[in-house]
């Protein structure tokens, strides 16, 4: 399932952004062959949400 929604995701940016695709995709690849999934436990979505907000973006 990941990796269907990733090479989907990853067609529809190349063919509707390429300045994004351009940007972004290294070797042909916009994504990494790897995906992490986990739960939330039931937490309510402010809390998802602050904790995503509160990541640090990757340099």
């Amino acid at each position: 399932l990941v990796n269907s929604l990733k090479g989907a995701s990853s067609r529809v940016l190349k063919k509707e952004r390429p300045d994004i695709a351009a940007k972004f995709y290294y070797k042909g690849a916009l994504w990494s062959p790897s995906y992490f999934a986990s739960s939330c436990g039931g937490a309510p979505i402010e809390i998802i949400r602050q904790y995503i907000e509160q990541q640090q973006t990757p340099h």
